[in-house]
């Protein structure tokens, strides 16, 4: 069973930057940020293919977000820049795990909140 930690989240006023971090205990095909804000489901913000190191973005991020990994630390990086207060949300880490199907997300994380407040 793969294991997700994130890291990195916190409180920072609008326009401010933050950069989050997720370490992966094992191989995956794909790790995604998600995020859910209170009273709202939960989206989908980036994901980045493990080997080839492409990445693809929700369009509310807008160029303001660069998703990033380090297969040799086993890591996964976005750096989040210009935050906005409707960014204030819990992010979550995903992996799509060897095997699994183009929508699926089997290993979650714990999550990290982020608050961008003046």
């Amino acid at each position: 069973q793969v294991q997700l930690v994130e890291s990195g989240g916190g409180v920072v006023q609008p326009g401010g930057s933050l950069k989050l971090s997720c370490s992966t205990s094992g191989r995956v095909v794909r790790l995604a940020w998600f995020r859910q804000a209170p009273g709202k489901d939960r989206e989908f913000v980036s994901s980045i293919h493990w080997l080839r190191g492409s990445g693809n973005y929700a369009e509310f991020v807008a160029g303001r977000f660069t998703i990033s990994r380090d297969v040799d630390k086993m890591m996964m990086y976005m750096e989040m820049n210009n935050l906005r207060p409707e960014d204030t949300a819990v992010y979550y880490c995903a992996a799509r795990l060897l095997g699994e199907g183009s929508t699926d997300w089997g290993a979650w994380g714990q999550g990290t909140q982020v608050t961008v407040s003046a």
